[in-house]
């Protein structure tokens, strides 16, 4: 059974900057149609899970929260046959299916692979769990040059206060304020304006109970939208977007294809304008579905490759605590309550989160805290008041060569066009993740010794989750994908939104930028001008 929708605008995809569109589309008096391939997992939809009391508690807590939602999007399948099972039961040999199992897939070079990229098919998407990190890009190594500087801060300033981004919530942590004094000793080559500070994020104390905060989600970006009673915004969870359905002349969507997955039914959608905002890989993968196929689809692939390591404070740090004049209250109210602790840590000190932004001639980023991630969790018997994770993020050049491709015959777990990547690091990624490695060591005695099992690695490839260049920004269509105002090259009417609009090597989180990209283009979508 099929049935028609009818809106001004469709937006596929309900993280933050498909809400973006959608807060800035109903302000100017649109009526948006929002579907997302997942479910809603909060009563506000789209809200951070780690706003939850018991997480904020104990942050390890909340990690395998994270793995269980995400769905990784291509594992190399293997012809190696399961052989100890019971001799009646038909035994598996590997995947040689037109359906990819448990995202199996037969195409995968598992040489080429970015084996932890992953989505999540949830309403908020990533940002039901994300670490609300929003640096600014830096102006000359990392942001795109095709806007003026007058835009970026435009839309930099816009999305900051809608997120809420601040620099000061964690300014009270006795470790941060250790551990930024002792990096700024460490690293006082840095110039003015770059050194050790404060992480920004999307977060804010709250006021009812300041030893707790509230993380932004998708909510935030939602507003008043995310309260419901909004006759002109409808979000439908369990809907997938499996088509985008062009006229004749091949340059216009006069319709969507749309499955309901809890009932196993199929709709159209009408509408005006377009807007895909699904992620990385599954915006690309819509395209491609549809028959939208221009030559940097999937192409320019980058991604952050990290360094990590956890470690144990130098116990000169913490005398520190215990003796220098100005934590002498906290350390005070912290012994009365607990008399027999020997640390002067408070329990309820917050955690840190510190930054040290790219700076030329350092490409790369890096973040001190201890957070909720889904890799880096502590034995149950460390305080974790005493650990503190280390992690650098570096930067990748665009190359076309890297890239996700789609199958015409394989399907994902939605019946989609199996992913499958094509990546690798050229010897100059190499060559500059060796000298990142350095200097995260650097950063690491200077504070701590390492944690037995965390000592310095490079993680898997795709754990920070932040894709990007897959539907580049950019002059040229033959390199890349949208225009300066995110609308895909020769269609009147489709946006793209996200962090694979992204078209240049950036080693700090993509989420602001991504939402001000985003910004700029609502603001053509509604008939402005867009900026420049």
């Amino acid at each position: 059974m099929s049935d028609t929708h009818r809106a001004d605008v469709l937006i596929v995809g309900s993280g933050p900057l498909g809400a973006t569109f959608a807060r800035k589309l109903i302000d100017a008096g649109k009526r948006v149609l929002m579907v997302e391939a997942g479910e809603q997992l909060s009563a506000r939809p789209g809200e951070n899970l780690k706003n939850a009391y018991i997480y904020q508690r104990d942050p390890n807590m909340f990690a395998p929260v994270i793995r269980g939602h995400l769905h990784l999007l291509s594992v190399p399948s293997s012809a190696r046959p399961e052989l100890a099972v019971d001799p009646s039961a038909v035994p598996e040999y590997g995947t040689n299916r037109s359906s990819a199992r448990n995202a199996e897939n037969p195409d995968q070079d598992p040489y080429r692979n970015i084996p932890a990229a992953a989505a999540c098919y949830a309403v908020g998407g990533m940002a039901t769990h994300w670490t609300c990190a929003c640096p600014r890009h830096h102006p000359t190594m990392e942001r795109y040059q095709g806007i003026s500087e007058s835009d970026w801060e435009t839309y930099y300033g816009q999305a900051e206060e809608i997120l809420g981004v601040s620099r000061h919530e964690f300014d009270g942590s006795m470790r941060q304020q250790l551990i930024i004094e002792a990096l700024r000793e460490e690293f006082s080559e840095l110039p003015d304006g770059y050194q050790v500070q404060g992480l920004p994020l999307a977060v804010n104390r709250r006021v009812d109970n300041p030893r707790m905060v509230h993380w932004a989600g998708t909510d935030t970006v939602l507003g008043r939208l995310a309260d419901g009673g909004e006759p002109r915004f409808t979000l439908l969870p369990h809907h997938l977007c499996t088509r985008l359905v062009r006229d004749a002349s091949g340059s216009r969507i006069v319709s969507a294809q749309v499955r309901d997955l809890a009932r196993s039914r199929e709709m159209r959608v009408e509408a005006d304008q377009y807007v895909v905002a699904a992620g990385a890989v599954l915006t690309p993968q819509l395209l491609w579905a549809s028959g939208i196929r221009p030559p940097a689809l999937g192409r320019y692939l980058t991604e952050h490759p990290t360094t990590f390591c956890q470690v144990t404070l130098l116990q000169e740090l913490v005398d520190l605590a215990g003796t220098t004049q100005y934590f002498s209250r906290q350390v005070l109210g912290h012994r009365e309550r607990f008399p027999e602790d020997e640390l002067p840590i408070p329990v309820d000190d917050p955690d840190p989160n510190v930054w040290i932004p790219v700076t030329e001639g350092r490409p790369w980023h890096a973040q001190i805290n201890r957070d909720s991630f889904h890799y880096g969790d502590i034995p149950p018997h460390v305080d974790g008041r005493l650990i503190v994770d280390l992690r650098w993020f570096g930067l990748v050049d665009p190359r076309p060569e890297n890239r996700v491709t789609f199958s015409d015959t394989h399907t994902d777990v939605h019946d989609m066009p199996q992913p499958t990547f094509d990546f690798a690091y050229s010897a100059a990624d190499g060559a500059r993740l060796h000298s990142m490695m350095g200097e995260m060591i650097r950063a690491a005695l200077a504070i701590g010794g390492f944690l037995p099992g965390s000592e310095p690695r490079f993680p898997t490839p795709g754990l920070p989750l932040h894709i990007s260049g897959t539907v580049r920004m950019g002059e040229d269509p033959d390199t890349s994908v949208v225009d300066h105002n995110s609308k895909v090259w020769g269609m009147e009417n489709l946006f793209l939104g996200g962090n694979g609009v992204i078209p240049t090597a950036t080693a700090c989180n993509p989420t602001l930028t991504s939402m001000a990209l985003a910004l700029k283009a609502s603001e053509r979508l509604v008939g402005g001008e867009g900026g420049d």
